[in-house]
């Protein structure tokens, strides 16, 4: 049942429409159980193909209705075409105060886009590696789907 679910949620992902300007998305499945383990680390290889582009760059987080925290604590680490790391770590809003998830709801499933630069300065042409990993106190992390990348072209 799960493995169902988790490919109609894919689907809908990658057959929905992409807002215009989006010059990269990217979704990565965490576990066919629907958790995700802290050991779990996602990697996105991110292509720029300019120097000194700028984005705004967001998360998307896909999960199922009964997950358990008010956000989800996440770490991202960067590593540039030249191999300069820098890491940071952000707090996703998933429930708000009204005590509704963030999102679009599918089903029982949501999809939350979380912006976490809203001027991402890429100063190198080449491939950028994105590492997230859960900072959660708790793991596994439940009802977690996927979490994705996504930049979109500032006009």
């Amino acid at each position: 049942m799960r493995k169902i679910v988790a490919i109609l949620l894919i689907s809908i992902g990658i057959f929905g429409c992409q807002p215009e300007g989006r010059k990269y998305v990217e979704h990565k499945e965490l576990s066919p159980l629907v958790e995700w383990l802290k050991k779990d680390v996602i990697e996105f290889k991110v292509p720029i193909e300019k120097e000194n582009q700028e984005f705004k760059m967001s998360l998307a987080f896909r999960y199922v209705h009964g997950y358990q925290y008010k956000t989800l604590k996440v770490k991202v680490t960067e590593n540039s075409p030249s191999g300069k790391e820098e890491s940071k770590e952000y707090e996703l809003k998933i429930i708000n105060q009204n005590g509704d998830y963030v999102g679009d709801p599918t089903l029982s499933f949501f999809d939350s886009e979380h912006v976490i630069e809203t001027n991402k300065l890429f100063k190198e042409k080449g491939t950028y590696t994105y590492e997230i990993e859960h900072m959660m106190p708790n793991d596994p992390v439940n009802f977690a789907l996927e979490i994705g990348v996504i930049l979109d072209e500032i006009k």
